[in-house]
């Protein structure tokens, strides 16, 4: 059984959203192309912690053998369900938007809850080194222009591409549907040729 785990970084929902009806179709091509069990998890509705004082005072507590506070104890232990359930997962598929080039802020906070020394990479002599390899990592990304021609503005997958390098995951996809807002009266054709893409990565991933 292949454990998915489905990240969602769109706060619209699902009608209204490229990311997500893409990322769905994508998941319903792996439950077709075999025997997956599927997670998931919003970062919209559900409770993702931001790296801010409270957190970074915890780690310096944590490094010196202190004691948390209540407050400190309940955030560090739900980073950790985070980080748990995406080492568990063997492929992670990210819902995306690039929103002003970039992408939503509640997603790098959850690339900050995987992205910890000692779990997902270390450091060595030879410089960091990244303790999550062996599972499949696909950005589901929707671009309201057509960046194809511009490498160097395709910030999202740049980022995610090497954050997940990072952590020391290599198999990594890209599945974009992009210049729904540039051709809006085009944006239905362009959704259904990237689902034809999906369809086809789907039998690589599984």
């Amino acid at each position: 059984m292949t454990k998915v785990l489905v990240v969602n970084s769109n706060p619209k929902p699902l009608e209204l959203s490229f990311s997500r009806q893409l990322g769905q179709h994508f998941v319903d091509q792996l439950r077709t192309a075999g025997q997956v069990e599927v997670a998931q998890v919003n970062l919209y509705e559900e409770t993702i912690p931001m790296i801010d004082g409270l957190v970074l005072d915890a780690w310096g507590k944590l490094g010196a053998g202190e004691a948390l506070s209540a407050e400190q104890q309940a955030t560090v232990g739900r980073m950790n369900e985070i980080l748990e359930q995406f080492l568990a997962a063997d492929v992670v598929v990210f819902e995306v938007p690039m929103w002003n080039l970039s992408y939503p802020p509640m997603l790098k906070a959850y690339i900050d809850n995987i992205t910890i020394a000692g779990r997902t990479f270390k450091y060595t002599p030879e410089g960091p080194q990244g303790l999550a390899g062996g599972k499949k990592v696909v950005l589901v990304e929707s671009r309201g222009g057509d960046y194809s021609q511009m490498p160097a503005l395709q910030f999202t997958h740049n980022y995610m591409q090497a954050a997940m390098g990072f952590v020391g995951i290599t198999d990594y996809s890209n599945l974009v549907v992009q210049g729904v807002n540039a051709a809006p009266d085009q944006a239905p054709a362009l959704l259904e040729a990237a689902k034809k893409r999906a369809e086809e990565l789907a039998k690589q991933v599984l």
